[in-house]
Parts: structure tokens; sequence; C-alpha cells
């Protein structure tokens, strides 16, 4: 499998980590209800099923739960990341020891579901967003160790990332600004010590977008900017400039938003609160 997670832009050894961790988790000893109740010698094929149309992510991580976890495991899957299923759709099929079956099972589901809500979640802007021109973009409000996960989930949905980490690009905030003494002060900072990284500076006004144009800024963030506001940064901008709409953004406002002529939507909730989308685990009789 790790060809395939190093296809995805995902490190293998950082997910199987993951993968890990949360069966140590789950399982520090012994998984007592299974040994209780079941032969150990009984083998089944279980299915990953749908309860709720969505989109899908992590189908790989949760096939490598059942291979961490159950030995001699045959895997099949059904269906792949970023497709769109509908309830009581399969997604994966995995046979071998009930008991190890059992063991997996909640880790395998708690990745599948949580990464699928995500593509899901980043789906729906997607869709509201069809034909603008604009595009939904992810931000860093992540759940801890669970990054790298959650913006391939992004991706999945048909999203783009922002920065991973925070050597990747310079993300100018406010606090930085008011520590530079200013927009410029800050973005010609960033530009002297790091000549080559990319510089995106949040502005809350349009004298701060103008500013930062006459210095040759190409990336700008528009903080909790009304929709006037942001189209007038688009006026002033005239093509020189990336924008990104930034703050409180909700789906139900996603084209007006995207009306205005931004070319990126910043959406935290994509990540830190997509609802899971249901999926559950069934053994064949």
């Amino acid at each position: 499998m790790n060809d395939e997670l190093t296809r995805l832009g995902l490190d293998p050894d950082l997910v199987a980590d993951r993968v890990r961790t949360a069966l140590e988790e789950d399982r520090p000893g012994e998984d007592v209800t299974s040994v209780a109740t079941l032969d150990p010698a009984h083998e089944a094929w279980a299915d990953l099923v749908a309860r709720a149309d969505g989109v899908l992510g992590g189908v790989p991580v949760a096939e490598l739960a059942f291979r961490l976890a159950v030995p001699d495991v045959e895997v099949k899957r059904v269906a792949s990341d970023g497709d769109r299923v509908r309830r009581d759709d399969v997604v994966l099929s995995a046979h071998g020891r009930v008991v190890d079956l059992l063991t997996a099972e909640r880790v395998a589901l708690n990745f599948l579901c949580h990464l699928s809500g995500i593509a899901t979640a980043t789906a729906h802007w997607v869709d509201a967003l069809e034909g603008t021109g604009a595009r939904v973009r992810d931000t860093r409000k992540t759940t801890p160790n669970l990054r790298a996960l959650e913006k391939y989930a992004v991706r999945c949905g048909g999203g783009t990332n922002h920065r991973a980490t925070l050597s990747d690009q310079a993300l100018v905030k406010d606090n930085h600004v008011l520590a530079a003494g200013g927009v410029v002060p800050a973005y010609e900072a960033v530009r002297t010590r790091y000549p080559d990284l990319p510089v995106q500076v949040e502005v809350t006004t349009l004298d701060q977008l103008r500013e930062l144009i006459a210095v040759g800024a190409t990336s700008v963030l528009l903080d909790n900017m009304s929709d006037e506001e942001m189209a007038e940064a688009v006026r002033i901008a005239d093509g020189r400039v990336s924008l990104e709409a930034s703050g409180g953004l909700t789906l139900e406002r996603a084209r007006e938003v995207a009306a205005t002529g931004v070319d990126l939507i910043a959406v935290g909730a994509i990540t830190h609160s997509a609802p899971v989308l249901d999926i559950a685990m069934e053994l064949r009789p």
C-alpha cells in the first residue's frame, strides 16, 4: 500500500503510525467481548456499508487498519476515495477471523467516517461554487496529529489545500502586522528573510490592499470583508493579486461570495466542524 499512499500525497510511515496508534489505543490488551463470545476459528466476510449519501475519503486508511489487525486478511474495495456513494452502498469488504475483524472495526470506521465527512463537507462547497471560478480552500484548523489525513480528505472532496505547516508558506496575519508596524513592513520583512517563499498577507481594509499591491504582493487574504468590499478589492487588484475571502463564511452564501470575483474561499469548517459520514460494518451471515 505504500506506493498508493505516496501517489495520494500521503506519507506511508505517518499513516501507518496513526493507524497503529489508534489500534493500540483501542486495544491495550485483548478484545475481551469478542474473545468471550466468539469462536476464535470462525471466519467471515464483513462489509463496510454507507448509511447516508456522501463522498468517500480514507478508504485506504480503513483498509490499512484491517491489514494491521487481521492476520491473512483479504480485502476487496468496492469504491474509492472521491467517489460519491448512496445509502446502502458497500464501500469495502474484508475477510478474516471474526474476532480480528471486530477488533479492527471501530478504528477502520473512525478514520473512514471522519475523513469521508470532511470530503463530503468539502464537496458541498465545490458543488455550490460550480461555474463561478472560485475554489474552496482549507485552513490549519485541523485535528492535532491528523492534519495530513484531513487535508487529503479535502482533496478527495474536490477542494484545495492551504499550507500544511508553518514553514511551507508565510501567512502574515493581524498580530504579525501589529508587531511589524504595518502590512508593508511585515510583508517586506518576510520577503527579505525568505525571498523564495510564497507569502500571503491578511488585510482588513482596502487601503492595506492598495499598499501591498504597490510593493508587489501577489497573494492577499481578505478578512471579514463585506461582499461590497470584496468586489471592490477585486476591481482594485485587477488580476494582479490572488484574492482569498476569509472569515465566518457559510455554505448558504457561497455563491454570493464567489460572485464578488475572489479566487479562493477559505473555510475552516470543512475540517474542524465536518460531521462524520455514517458508515457501518455488517458481518455477512
